[in-house]
């Protein structure tokens, strides 16, 4: 999933980085603000416990699968639903399961009648972020996946698993740049084929791993463990806004929604993170809070807060540092040719060693 902040090409800095200061003694690594899960499912497989966390519930479901799921997916429940799954070897389930909800038969459903052109073209707000065929689709496995989850026949492990598939298989075939702030007026290439579900990945350990869906201020001075690591939004761009459907897909609470793009109702998960005038005290509550041995905050050379602000409140803690990764801009409008002031930023990944 192409997603803003993303963390996948940074993996080695962060883990060479982190080991320099933390050293191999720590068991416990906390994410508070996960968004994909990339970074914690990385630390997931070099055998820490992890604890994640997002506002966002799309980005809750994604963790709650990638971090909270460690055990094999068994699929009991549906063995009456789904024919021959019973003689299904359990470690391939998952791919029975996700090829019958493949084939479903579309239904017009709210993605449809909202965010796709059949649904809306008589409308004064007119929306093409998905194809017609894919859109009822998308209606079809999400309402599958909800009446399976509310008659018992998939546990929670299951249940996010699969909403996890829906969510990055049917961001594939988006008719978008990148987020989901714009559509395309027209339908691009990959837009226009029809959604198959690909599995999403499981990572089985012996590890028992918590996510949550909380403010992470709040959340900070609930939890503890030996690292904390930090990546919060750098500028004032909301991820509310940009992956506004991929939470109306997650929670499929058929929201009011307005405007062009179909937004909805987001106040609730603002982030203080992404304001110029309150992201220094939250953060510097948010640090004083924080019960780990170390703290690491993710941050580049263009955010809302100074190297230099970043330094005084994190010192109150005890003895800081940074290193720094040069690396290329995350450009969610490429096609809208935004004039960046350059095509490479410097990741900042600020620490302190906490004063006992």
């Amino acid at each position: 999933m192409n997603y803003i902040g993303s963390k996948l090409s940074l993996l080695q800095f962060l883990e060479e980085s982190i080991d320099k200061v933390a050293g191999k003694d720590c068991r416990t690594f906390c994410d508070l603000f996960a968004g994909t899960g990339a970074v914690g499912l990385h630390f997931k497989k070099k055998g820490y416990k992890v604890i994640a966390n997002d506002i966002q519930f799309y980005s809750y479901a994604l963790n709650r699968h990638y971090i909270g799921n460690h055990k094999p997916l068994k699929f009991s429940g549906l063995v009456k639903d789904i024919p021959n799954l019973e003689e299904v070897n359990v470690t391939d389930r998952a791919v029975v399961v996700c090829d019958h909800l493949s084939d479903l038969q579309g239904t017009e459903g709210f993605i449809f009648n909202n965010y796709c052109l059949g649904g809306t073209n008589l409308s004064a707000e007119p929306r093409q972020y998905f194809s017609d065929d894919n859109g009822k689709k998308c209606d079809a496995i999400r309402q599958k996946i909800e009446s399976w989850k509310k008659t018992d026949l998939l546990n929670d492990d299951e249940y996010y698993f699969l909403l996890t598939t829906l969510l990055e298989s049917i961001d594939k075939y988006a008719n978008t740049a990148a987020v989901y702030g714009a559509f395309l007026k027209k339908l691009k290439k990959s837009a226009q084929k029809s959604i198959v579900l690909t599995p999403a990945m499981l990572t089985i350990n012996d590890q028992e791993h918590l996510v949550f869906n909380k403010d992470v201020n709040s959340l900070a001075k609930e939890i503890e463990g030996d690292i904390l690591y930090l990546d919060p939004p750098y500028n004032q761009r909301q991820y509310a806004t940009n992956y506004h459907l991929l939470e109306t897909i997650a929670k499929y609470d058929n929201p009011e929604i307005h405007g062009k793009t179909g937004l909805r109702e987001y106040s609730a998960q603002k982030s203080l993170y992404c304001s110029r005038k309150e992201v220094k005290s939250a953060f510097k509550d948010l640090i004083l809070s924080a019960k780990a041995k170390y703290i690491f905050l993710s941050y580049n050379n263009e955010g809302l807060m100074s190297a230099g602000d970043v330094k005084e409140i994190m010192s109150l803690r005890g003895k800081y540092g940074f290193f720094t990764k040069e690396y290329g801009r995350f450009k969610a409008d490429k096609s809208e040719k935004r004039n960046y002031k350059s095509n490479r930023t410097t990741e900042y990944l600020h620490y302190v060693v906490c004063n006992s």
